[in-house]
């Protein structure tokens, strides 16, 4: 019986700690940080999701040398393809815009295209929570967070989340 509790309370606890990292905003550092956009320019992440109000959006960071992100490559295509009215973000933790650029034609990712300017370990990514690449990020049409942080293994959770959003 004992173990039987100590079991419980251990599901219990590993299922509140996924709960938790489920945020339903972006923190005022994160939206006031900004990315850089393949034309050189500078532009704040708040600017980016405005620019798709309207619009059910997926945000993946993803990098050109991440081995999981490219495995999870034809997982997008598949998702892109079944959602074609969802608007696609990428934002890159590469360390090079060079790299950067080819990894979006290597892959020919559609969608809109940042790279963070500081990486796995910058302001950016801190704010966000950043642990893993690649990491999904869904918004509703609001520009409200509805699912913060699912990553390759999570693509039945994103899709179910996209149905949810028709």
């Amino acid at each position: 019986m004992k173990k039987t509790i100590i079991l419980l309370l251990a599901v219990l606890g590993i299922s509140c700690s996924k709960t938790k990292d489920q945020k339903t905003e972006f923190s005022e550092k994160a939206l006031a940080e900004t990315l850089l956009a393949p034309d050189g320019s500078q532009v704040a992440f708040q600017n980016i999701i405005e620019q798709h109000k309207g619009k059910t959006v997926v945000i993946e960071v993803w990098a050109s040398w991440c081995a999981d992100c490219i495995k999870a490559m034809p997982k997008l295509k598949e998702l892109q393809a079944n959602n074609p009215d969802v608007d696609y973000v990428f934002i890159s933790m590469d360390k090079a815009a060079d790299k950067w650029k080819t990894g979006i034609e290597k892959h020919a990712l559609m969608g809109d295209h940042y790279m963070a300017n500081d990486q796995m370990e910058g302001v950016f990514a801190k704010a966000i929570d950043l642990d893993w690449i690649p990491r999904y990020i869904i918004l509703d049409k609001t520009g409200k967070v509805v699912l913060y942080r699912a990553i390759e293994t999570d693509f039945d959770l994103i899709n179910e989340t996209l149905n949810d959003l028709k």
